[in-house]
């Protein structure tokens, strides 16, 4: 009797902490949806804004020029009609301006696109006028008046269209931007909420729990906080992206309204290289080759920012390109170097990042002749890096790098720092030899 009485109020209770379990669960999986739908809809309004910045900055930057000289050389006689590039220079314009139809959604842009096809179709017309006139030997001032009034004029308008049009576009990038902060913002506050909701469940579970099935829910609830910590590092490396993405797509629109199109192109291509990587499909683990590449993304563009103070070299054996690494675990530790090493050191400054095989793991080091650590600083910041908590925000980032990499692959790997004042810091990154196709996500 006894014992059947214990064997209900044990199931009765069992069925209590599944239904508090079902209760956490609800609400996680909303807020999971929502915020990756978001995350999703974010990510294909910037491909798309950004495509159609890359696919507008292909328009040749020379063309006004080319097409003016070819023009010239063509009525002055020194290029045949069936030798000239004119032909070449218009079908590749008229290939970029019918690419963008598909990018804008905007009808001034659309507009702009349509008076550029109609100066493309009235340089042709002059270009036939040209021909014709060519087979008269009597033709050459009435050529020569097309060229000067018409051909110079439409190329003039048409490169001005162009440029108008990627103007723009970077406009709406910062439209774009500023509702973006708002998404990010409301993901963070309902995230806020339903850790609280989470923490009071658990708190009500604990105290009200029968000491004899503490163990199994010990058990659950270490497994639960270890996936919250990975979601918690998530969060905060979707927190730390925007204000990169932020500060960026500013340097861009700079850029694009100073006229400096050549450094719109690269810098719109390794921020595009940058957040694929980034997404990378959802994967957590990925190939060090791939985290390479979003390190070298990364770098690019702040070379761009910082092309008075910053160097860099990547210098990894191909060894280990096909092993697993978390992803995003090289680029916090290269963007620290930057903001607390290089920045704070008068003059310029490099950051190195080299890696090599031992035995059955391999590490990558990222190396910066910055301003440095003062040894009681060093070992402020290897104290906060063993902690189980963080209470420093300065070292968010490396905190985060190092706990992925325990939570994935053990105690036995992480983050080992050494630093000299005034001479620089450098970071190892040690990782067992698991290819990349065999580590579950």
């Amino acid at each position: 009797m006894f014992n059947g009485h214990r064997k209900k109020q044990r199931s009765k209770l069992a069925a209590q902490i599944r239904l508090s379990y079902i209760v956490l669960l609800i609400p996680n999986l909303i807020f999971m949806v929502y915020a990756l739908y978001n995350l999703f809809f974010v990510s294909e309004r910037y491909n798309t804004m950004l495509n159609s910045v890359v696919a507008a900055s292909e328009f040749s930057l020379d063309f006004k020029e080319d097409f003016d000289y070819e023009t010239y050389l063509l009525i002055v006689g020194n290029v045949a009609p069936e030798d000239s590039q004119i032909p070449v220079l218009l079908s590749d314009a008229r290939a970029v301006v019918g690419g963008l139809k598909g990018y804008t959604n905007t009808d001034d842009n659309q507009k702009r696109l349509l008076s550029a096809e109609k100066y493309l179709n009235n340089l042709e017309t002059y270009i036939e006028r040209i021909k014709n006139n060519l087979t008269y030997e009597d033709k050459y001032e009435a050529n020569m008046l097309i060229w000067e009034n018409d051909v110079q004029i439409v190329t003039a308008l048409l490169q001005e269209t162009i440029n108008e049009y990627i103007y723009y576009e970077n406009k709406q990038i910062q439209v774009a931007q500023a509702e973006n902060k708002k998404v990010f913002l409301d993901i963070i506050k309902i995230s806020m909420v339903i850790t609280v909701a989470i923490i009071l469940v658990i708190l009500l579970v604990s105290f009200v729990g029968p000491l004899w099935i503490t163990r199994p829910i010990e058990e659950q609830v270490k497994q639960e906080q270890k996936q919250l910590r990975k979601a918690e590092f998530e969060l905060l490396q979707a927190q730390i992206n925007p204000h990169f993405l932020y500060n960026t797509l500013d340097t861009i629109v700079w850029s694009a309204e100073a006229g400096n199109q050549r450094q719109v192109v690269n810098m719109v291509k390794s921020l595009s290289d940058f957040f694929r990587a980034s997404l990378n499909r959802g994967k957590e683990i990925v190939s060090v080759k791939e985290e390479l590449q979003h390190v070298r993304s990364y770098l690019e563009i702040q070379q761009i920012r910082y092309q008075d103070i910053l160097s860099y070299e990547i210098n990894v054996e191909e060894t280990i390109f096909d092993y697993s690494i978390p992803k995003i675990t090289v680029q916090p530790v290269v963007e620290n170097a930057l903001y607390h090493g290089i920045k704070n050191k008068r003059g310029g400054g490099r950051i190195t990042v080299t890696g090599k095989a031992y035995g059955n793991y391999f590490e990558i080091c990222v190396e910066d002749n910055g301003k440095g650590m003062t040894s009681e600083r060093l070992n402020d910041v290897k104290l906060a890096l063993k902690a189980e908590k963080l209470e420093k925000s300065a070292v968010y980032g490396l905190y985060n790098v190092n706990q992925r990499i325990k939570l994935n692959f053990g105690e036995g790997y992480g983050l080992d720092l050494d630093s000299t004042y005034d001479e620089g810091t450098r970071v190892v990154i040690k990782l067992p030899k698991k290819l990349t196709e065999i580590v579950k996500n």
